[in-house]
């Protein structure tokens, strides 16, 4: 083998890696070097060249291999040629220009508009303070698409109900304002009105315990994902889904996507565009449902 056993007693007695780290890099380069004696034969290691590496990289993707598992293997045979030059078996490394295919992105998890409608209009979420305290944040969430970290830190004056505009701080502390619209803003208030009857302690926290602490992280996620429970059968259910939820739909109504970048706080439109995938998947189901030629 090319050096491959000298290599791995150096991953394993002077790195000290795992038993199971060491086995995935034997197998990745075994497999390399499979590759490259079929290709250019029997050839010293400084035959190798980057466009060798290029056509490897195609027939893994041929083979089904996902990005992730090909830029895997990219780094233990980076990895390996580092080993090499710095022993001077080789004198170039060919790995030194390639780049390995994208890691795809996974598509945002979210509620379709019926589901938020069933969700909002018909689960109970129980009576008293509680009950509407938790109703009205997934509404939060559904109608601003703020952060988890945002709906807590709410305060009451942060919201403008003459202006129908929310304050909120996001991240590196940076502020944005969220319009919001006459339902919210009902539903705001009747919050408002209870919690002010139940809870004598104030703290100027929007969102509130009964005791009038504000909300931790752990009871708002609990609550999400308690509530979302009664109506899909999603793995992730998250405040993070309901801020999907929020963008693919303003998406799907025609909002502009640097309106959506805006509303959500997202410092690159490009952070955005992951949604537009999500849009085109729905449209694609759409399509293949009504289309008789489908």
């Amino acid at each position: 083998m090319w050096l491959t056993n000298s290599f791995l007693d150096y991953l394993q007695y002077e790195r000290n890696y795992s038993e199971e780290t060491i086995k995935s890099y034997r197998e990745d380069l075994c497999q390399f070097e499979k590759f490259a004696r079929e290709e250019i034969g029997d050839s010293a290691l400084s035959e190798v060249k980057a466009e060798l590496v290029r056509e490897w990289i195609v027939s893994l993707m041929d083979k089904g291999y996902t990005s992730t598992s090909i830029n895997r293997k990219l780094s233990s045979l980076r990895s390996f040629y580092k080993f090499l030059l710095r022993k001077g078996e080789v004198c170039v490394n060919p790995l030194q220009k390639i780049t390995g295919p994208k890691n795809k992105k996974p598509l945002p998890t979210f509620l379709r508009e019926s589901e938020m409608d069933k969700l909002l209009d018909e689960v109970d979420f129980g009576e008293g303070f509680k009950g509407r305290r938790d109703h009205m944040i997934i509404e939060m969430f559904y109608a601003t698409g703020m952060r988890l970290s945002e709906l807590i830190g709410l305060d009451d004056k942060n919201v403008d109900f003459s202006s129908l505009l929310i304050k909120v701080t996001g991240k590196r502390n940076k502020q944005r304002l969220i319009p919001f619209g006459e339902e919210l803003k009902n539903a705001m208030i009747e919050y408002v009105n209870v919690r002010n009857e139940i809870v004598l302690t104030r703290t100027g926290a929007f969102f509130v315990r009964e005791s009038g602490e504000r909300l931790s992280r752990s009871i708002v996620e609990n609550l999400v994902k308690r509530n979302l429970s009664k109506v899909v059968t999603l793995k992730k259910r998250s405040p993070h889904v309901l801020r999907h939820t929020f963008a693919t739909t303003m998406l799907n109504h025609d909002a502009e996507l640097g309106a959506i970048k805006e509303l959500l706080g997202h410092e690159s439109l490009a952070t955005t565009e992951v949604y537009t995938h999500t849009t085109f998947e729905e449209l694609k189901k759409v399509y293949n449902q009504a289309h008789p030629r489908a």
